[in-house]
């Protein structure tokens, strides 16, 4: 007779005990590690982080962007079986910035750019995740297929919408200020 051994329930304390350089997301206690991105990836993110960089300070705005590795503890520190690292992660509300440890709290805005291996965290795990913690915003950038699928959580009108890279993607979270990621590359 064998006995299955109980699944262990991760915490935060264990991704924080990882070493140094190595990235790892933990999602309802268990813990996904990361793989490197490819230098298409780490541009895309570069392209679109610095358009949004570049609006907010354009216009004077209050929010911040931040690229991976960014800590995101979406139900805030004391969740300990949840923690992200976004591609990218828009904060309006400045107290929800721990300056040692990140975001605690729903960022406005998540941005993740799949890989094969990340697509079905991003649109299943992560997706669920987001829209329970009450972020507002959340587009899952797919390379592969150069498009991009936005879920405007706060909408029960048309939450979701699909675009093709070329097209000028709207941010609902700024009006006017609309992404063309084709023209960004």
């Amino acid at each position: 007779m064998s006995i299955i051994p109980e699944k262990r329930i991760y915490a935060i304390e264990d991704i924080e005990k990882l070493p140094e350089g190595v990235h790892a997301e933990l999602i309802d206690g268990e813990i996904y590690y990361m793989a490197a991105p490819t230098v298409f990836h780490q541009e895309l993110s570069m392209a679109v982080s610095s358009a949004i960089y570049n609006y907010i300070c354009s216009n004077k705005g209050k929010c911040r962007v931040f690229t991976a590795p960014f800590s995101v503890f979406l139900e805030g520190v004391e969740n300990r079986h949840n923690y992200l690292e976004p591609d990218i992660t828009v904060v309006c509300d400045a107290e929800k910035l721990d300056n040692g440890k990140g975001c605690s709290g729903a960022p406005d805005w998540i941005i993740e750019i799949t890989s094969p291996s990340t697509a079905s965290h991003d649109y299943l795990r992560k997706m669920r995740l987001y829209q329970m913690a009450g972020v507002k915003e959340y587009w899952i950038v797919s390379p592969e297929e150069k498009k991009v699928s936005v879920l405007l959580f706060a909408h029960t009108e048309n939450p979701y919408k699909a675009y093709s890279f070329s097209e000028d993607i709207p941010v609902d979270i700024f009006q006017g200020f609309s992404i063309n990621i084709s023209s960004l590359l």
